[in-house]
């Protein structure tokens, strides 16, 4: 164990139909200069032969669910298991698409003396000098999309109140009791925003850090300039990952932000679909999505599932 953190750390990893994703993860898990002690693995009823992945693979802790239930009840699983079988004081948390760099859990661990909830940079698979997930810098309205504006933009290597949630997110375990588990109910899209902004409401102390580096596949049309490239839309060409993030996002607004910071989403949304990428199909999906989260009604993304 490393002499700079003693402190037992728990990886946890949600997969579904990922087997060659995670087949990878894993290996970059056990390469890590400081290895995580233990790993939890959770399947979401995936049926592309990951089973017998993990059934090859030594020292893992594998929950397999038998339905599908989505990132959010993946990552609710996987933390239980991971609470109550393995005592960690430190939780790593990924999806299977997710390969941390080698010195990714190493430089991570330092700021946990001084945060809560710390991420790596997560950079785009075919382009490692662009970001996977375009990030808003604190305390202004500018949207960055590259590694070069992170970097310009942190101090001493740090981007305080930052981070990616669930991909490659260290946090303590004290913050996990405090704050619960993932809204299992919200499936996927907003439930790793919705966890991050409940444990900033809890005074989590959150950063991302330069110096730790997650590569991930780039990710469909996330940031999509619209209204002559004044803001950006989280665009998806898959209905289920947008159903769920309108619905989800008129939940998360509603609570954190409040009733202004919901009607600006469902103008945005209507806007984008009208004119930036005009669809009276899409248009109809975002309104029925958003009703759904007016009602609190998280069934409706069911359909979508194969």
């Amino acid at each position: 164990m490393s002499a700079e953190c003693p402190r037992r750390v728990t990886a946890v990893v949600v997969t579904w139909n990922g087997r060659e994703l995670l087949a990878e993860t894993l290996v970059a898990l056990r390469s890590q200069a400081r290895p995580p002690d233990s790993v939890v693995v959770v399947d979401n009823a995936s049926e592309d032969g990951t089973a017998d992945l993990l059934a090859q693979t030594p020292d893992l802790d594998v929950v397999t669910l038998p339905v599908n239930t989505g990132g959010s009840g993946g990552f609710s699983a996987g933390l239980q298991r991971a609470l109550a079988a393995h005592d960690p004081v430190l939780l790593w948390l990924m999806d299977d698409d997710g390969v941390p760099a080698p010195r990714c859990l190493a430089a991570l661990l330092p700021h946990m003396t001084d945060h809560d909830f710390v991420g790596p940079a997560v950079l785009a698979q075919d382009d490692p000098d662009r970001l996977c997930f375009p990030i808003r810098l604190p305390g202004t309205a500018t949207v960055v999309h590259h590694m070069a504006a992170v970097r310009r933009a942190a101090t001493d290597g740090v981007l305080e109140g930052v981070v990616i949630p669930f991909n490659g997110v260290l946090m303590t375990r004290e913050l996990v009791e405090r704050i619960g588990l993932p809204r299992e109910e919200f499936f996927l899209w907003g439930d790793d925003v919705e966890y991050l902004w409940r444990a900033k409401r809890q005074g989590a102390r959150v950063a991302t850090v330069i110096a730790a580096q997650l590569m991930h596949p780039a990710t469909d049309d996330l940031g999509t300039p619209m209204a002559r490239g004044r803001t950006t839309y989280n665009h998806s060409p898959s209905d289920l990952k947008h159903y769920c993030m309108c619905r989800n996002n008129v939940v998360n607004l509603r609570e954190y932000v409040g009733p202004l910071g919901v009607l600006a989403f469902v103008a945005k949304t209507l806007w984008f679909y009208t004119f930036t990428r005009p669809s009276a199909r899409r248009l109809r999906l975002s309104v029925e999505a958003m009703a759904a989260g007016a009602r609190n009604d998280f069934s409706g993304h069911r359909r979508f599932l194969r």
